[in-house]
């Protein structure tokens, strides 16, 4: 303080006015005289304490209208996001510049029959859009395509239109309500099998590459599959007596699982400090049959989808797995080196020939053991391969013939033997 007033007279005293700065004195708050300490008020009248000092404003509301509570946060603004896009509500009826006209199917006497599947009607659509292609219904002309399991609704060209009648005509045609199919998967370890069948083999046009397909009539299909079954490399990979209905599709499928060390993951909990994670991979085939008669019963359309997965090797791979018990410690994981084949298209022939379907010398539909001693030999431990046949048969009218009807019979009788 005797330092700052010898400062100022000597400003004083060179001529320098100061200004004078009242000193403020710290704001006082004004009390409740109500309030009181809640311990001493609790102390003197016994009674619960009451509240402390309120702050000024409303206090915080919460959606249930309880107070003293913070109100959970918002967005500022919960409007929809405006189109970037300029959006019309157009001229409210379908445009018909084509041509095009409305046009709806009863389809129940085909969904009425089928009980193998939820949606039957599925089947319809997919045929059309088989037939039709995509981009007739996402481009110009405008159409609509909707079906139920009562009806088809078509919305397109008088072109388009007499496809869909005729596509609808075959599903609901009631002469191919119980027409059958039959495929057979099989395969042939070397395709040498041509050499000798190939008089009796007629090529039909496939678009595929590296896939064969041929007619054969029946009788002489019936002696090559006796003869191929012959052979010691012959495999069959379907049941022989798998029926598939007209109109509807069946998955033919042979699928297990091989599992491999994909990963080490560290876990300083567990001894030796890491652990291993196993994965697993689909290995085998799947075919998926779709066939469709035509009204006459003379032709057969079938669309055949084949995947096919095989693991040719696992590949070892070492990994440095440092942990504080051993620095050096190593672990083997494996890669696996996979052949995918994938087969779909659509074939047309005649229903009282059988079609061959031959995908070439692929991946093992059905994955074999392999020699020890052979996979110990890196020049010799090749994947297997095999000739990917496939047979499909129209097996016409399938009927329930008198015995099986009186075995059914003798079976719902005596189940109630016993019980009256």
């Amino acid at each position: 303080m005797l330092a700052r007033g010898i400062v100022a007279a000597l400003l004083i005293g060179l001529g320098f006015n100061l200004p004078v700065v009242a000193q403020q004195s710290p704001p006082r708050v004004a009390l409740d005289p109500q309030w009181r300490s809640p311990r001493t008020a609790d102390a003197k009248s016994g009674s619960a304490p009451r509240e402390g000092p309120r702050t000024s404003g409303p206090p915080a509301a919460t959606p249930g209208g309880q107070q003293g509570r913070a109100a959970p946060l918002r967005p500022l603004d919960a409007r929809p996001r405006a189109s970037i896009a300029r959006v019309t509500k157009g001229p409210g009826t379908l445009p018909n510049e084509d041509g095009q006209v409305w046009r709806e199917y009863d389809i129940t006497p085909y969904t009425s029959r089928v009980t193998s599947t939820v949606k039957p009607e599925q089947a319809v659509v997919d045929w059309i859009l088989r037939e039709t292609g995509h981009e007739a219904w996402h481009g110009t002309p405008l159409g609509i395509l909707s079906a139920d399991h009562r009806t088809l609704r078509v919305y397109h060209t008088p072109e388009i239109q007499a496809i869909v009648s005729e596509l609808v005509d075959r599903f609901v045609n009631s002469e191919a309500e119980s027409h059958a199919f039959g495929v057979q998967v099989i395969t042939i370890g070397h395709p040498n099998w041509r050499a000798k069948a190939h008089r009796i083999l007629r090529p039909i046009a496939v678009e595929s590459e590296g896939v064969q397909a041929w007619i054969i009539a029946k009788e002489d299909a019936a002696l090559l599959l006796a003869d191929l079954s012959k052979r010691s490399d012959f495999r069959m990979h379907s049941s022989p007596h798998l029926l598939i209905n007209n109109g509807q599709s069946n998955v033919v499928s042979v699928i297990q699982p091989r599992t491999y060390i994909r990963d080490v993951i560290p876990r300083p909990d567990v001894w030796p400090g890491f652990e291993m994670e196993v994965g697993h991979v689909d290995e085998g085939f799947s075919l998926e049959m779709s066939p469709l008669l035509s009204v006459d019963g003379a032709m057969i359309d079938v669309v055949l989808d084949c995947h096919v997965d095989q693991v040719e090797k696992l590949v070892p791979v070492m990994i440095d797995v440092p942990t504080p018990v051993a620095q050096r410690q190593r672990a083997k994981i494996e890669v696996p080196r996979l052949t995918h084949v994938r087969f779909r298209e659509k074939f047309r022939w005649p229903a009282d020939h059988v079609l061959l379907v031959g995908l070439g010398v692929v991946a093992t539909p059905v994955p074999q053991q392999r020699n020890a001693i052979l996979g110990a030999i890196p020049f010799l431990d090749t994947p297997p391969r095999a000739d990917l046949l496939v047979f499909v048969d129209g097996k016409g009218e399938q009927k329930p013939s008198i015995s099986d009807t009186t075995r059914s019979a003798q079976r719902g009788s005596g189940s109630y033997r016993g019980r009256y």
